[in-house]
This record gives C-alpha cells, sequence and structure tokens, in this order.
C-alpha cells in the first residue's frame, strides 16, 4: 500500500493511514499510554513521558498513524529487531483505539506493516513479546501467518500480582 491512502473498515468507517507527522504526536502519545494503562498488551508499568514514547515508538523507526477523520485511532512502528548481520528480521509495535478494536483496524495496519517490511528489504517479522492472553493479537498474527516459536514463561506480570507467558511469533516476508 503506497501511502497516505484511505481505506474502509468492516463497519464501513473511513480510516486514513500515513506516516507520522508531528502534528500526531500528541494524540499518538496520549493513545500509547491509554493502551500502556490497560495492561494487556505493553510491558510498560507506567504512562511514558513526552520524550520516552519519542525514544520508544518513533526514534529509528518508520511509524504509520490511522486516522478517523481528525483523531489519531491506530498506530504502528517498523525497525530492525537486531543489528548489522540479523538487521534482516523487522519488529513491529501496535497499537488501536478502544472505539476502533474489532472492525479491522489491526488487521489494515498489520498488512500494510508487512508491505512495507517486504518494500524495505526485510526477509522477516518478529513478535519478541505476544502476551498470551491478548488472544486478539495472538488469534490476528496466526490468521497472517506468524508461527509461535517459543514462549516465555512468567515473562509478564499482570496488576494483580500474577504472572503470564509470553509469545514469541515469527513470519517470513
Amino acid at each position: 500500500m503506497i501511502l497516505p491512502a484511505i481505506a474502509k473498515l468492516r463497519d464501513g468507517t473511513e480510516v486514513n493511514l500515513d506516516y507520522f507527522h508531528e502534528e500526531d504526536f500528541d494524540p499518538l502519545h496520549a493513545l500509547f499510554n491509554t493502551v500502556v494503562g490497560e495492561g494487556t498488551s505493553y510491558p510498560q508499568d507506567h504512562s511514558l513521558t513526552a520524550r520516552e514514547f519519542e525514544l520508544y515508538w518513533l526514534i529509528g523507526k518508520v511509524a504509520v498513524v490511522a486516522k478517523d477523520g481528525s483523531q489519531v485511532v491506530g498506530s504502528f512502528y517498523l525497525k530492525p529487531n537486531f543489528p548489522g548481520r540479523s538487521s534482516h528480521i523487522a519488529n513491529s509495535g501496535f497499537i488501536v483505539a478502544l472505539s476502533h478494536r474489532c472492525k479491522g483496524l489491526g488487521h489494515l495496519l498489520a498488512e500494510t506493516m508487512l508491505a512495507m517490511a517486504k518494500a524495505q528489504g526485510y526477509r522477516g517479522v518478529i513478535f519478541n513479546l505476544v502476551f498470551a492472553e491478548n488472544l486478539h493479537a495472538s488469534n490476528l498474527w496466526r490468521e497472517l501467518g506468524f508461527k509461535e516459536i517459543g514462549r516465555i514463561p512468567g515473562a509478564v506480570r499482570k496488576d494483580d500480582g500474577s504472572y503470564q507467558d509470553a509469545i514469541i511469533m515469527f513470519r517470513k516476508v
């Protein structure tokens, strides 16, 4: 997919996909912190400052933003997972606003990321830390051809003090 682009979600909602622009920073930062606060998909246990977010989501990465009108409703980043001789393996992170979940936005963002990864010369994409209890994410990745290549027992501390496993998933592009 060539960006910018307009796509329709399953419910007919139109979203605009484009590379990150400076005016997206504040709403994207707020969306990320909202997702972190849910405690179901990212390892951070607190909201990130603007600088922490910039370093985590933007610096050294390609970032794409999805908007419903002027509202930021999703995003992903794409970066090498490893340096040097293994820099052909990508890593990516995704966030979707609660209001736009289960409408196909995650699938759209994932397909866009896979096309970008291939176009940029990556040979595969790895997810290092898919929370085992995040069934929406793991089911989406399986649907898109990702395979579980490992499991880290008790890798994620939950809000109630218990632990869940993390899944490592991979797909060639």
